[in-house]
């Protein structure tokens, strides 16, 4: 799930200027087709500029954006005759016509997103490591350690671990984790992120399993060494949250799991 500034003078929601982001589970903040709206623009991992109309405005919008200074790659929204007058120096990374369905304006969302983090990753090497406390996660080799110590882990619950120690503190709801490790195109219901949590806690060990914390009623969330031994009553590291979706197949699904 990702954060998107979407720029549009329309005063339509976001899903009359792109129809499939509303299929999306993305978080979008809209603000104005203006520069001035720049100066209180949110971070976001992605701008996406509606050209559907003003085609010449969202052009000087998309190289305003550059001068700025803003990293966040550009997404150009516009018509089937926008296509024929648009060029490469207008400053946007990308560009998608205002009636592509979901799927591919998430492929296009999410390559853009992915080509800024190997830029950044080119230039720090150690980009592609994340520090959280003692555990040190690299999406470059797909280890985790803990201490020192390498983890056994298979896919899943690497990447499990690897996004809730990207967001240290934060609470995850199961289906949002389900949404973000397993994908949009996952059928299974939440039991399956309950089985993962266990034996994700297995594998840290018992003085270290509430690492990942339970807040009940709500999800998960990753503890800072810090604040371990100091969680309010209502985390604890035991599965106490009420799951009452029916996943039999959960199980079955991790124990196949076989990378």
């Amino acid at each position: 799930m990702s954060t998107l500034l979407l720029l549009t003078s329309a005063l339509q929601p976001s899903s009359d200027v792109l129809p499939g982001l509303a299929l999306l589970g993305h978080h979008v903040k809209i603000l104005p087709a203006e520069g001035s709206a720049l100066l209180e623009a949110p971070d976001s991992d992605l701008v996406l500029v509606d050209g559907r109309q003003e085609l010449a405005h969202a052009r000087d919008l998309c190289r305003l954006i550059r001068t700025t200074g803003s990293e966040a790659p550009v997404l150009l929204v516009v018509t089937e005759g926008g296509l024929a007058v648009v060029a490469h120096d207008w400053g946007m990374d990308d560009v998608v016509l205002h009636t592509c369905g979901p799927a591919e304006l998430e492929a296009r969302i999410r390559l853009g997103i992915g080509r800024l983090s190997a830029q950044r990753e080119a230039a720090d090497p150690d980009a592609h490591v994340i520090r959280s406390g003692e555990v040190v996660v690299d999406d470059a080799t797909y280890t985790a350690r803990l201490g020192g110590r390498t983890l056994d882990l298979t896919f899943k619950e690497f990447e499990l671990l690897k996004f809730l120690a990207q967001h240290p503190g934060r609470v995850f709801s199961r289906q949002q984790l389900l949404q973000e490790v397993w994908g949009y195109d996952y059928f299974g219901g939440t039991r399956t992120v309950d089985v993962h949590v266990r034996r994700l806690r297995a594998k840290l060990g018992p003085e270290h399993e509430t690492l990942i914390g339970t807040v009940r009623n709500v999800g998960y969330r990753f503890v800072l060494q810090k604040d371990r031994g100091q969680e309010p009553e209502s985390i604890a590291p035991a599965d106490t949250a009420p799951d009452t979706t029916p996943d039999i197949a959960a199980d079955n699904h991790v124990e196949s799991e076989t990378t």
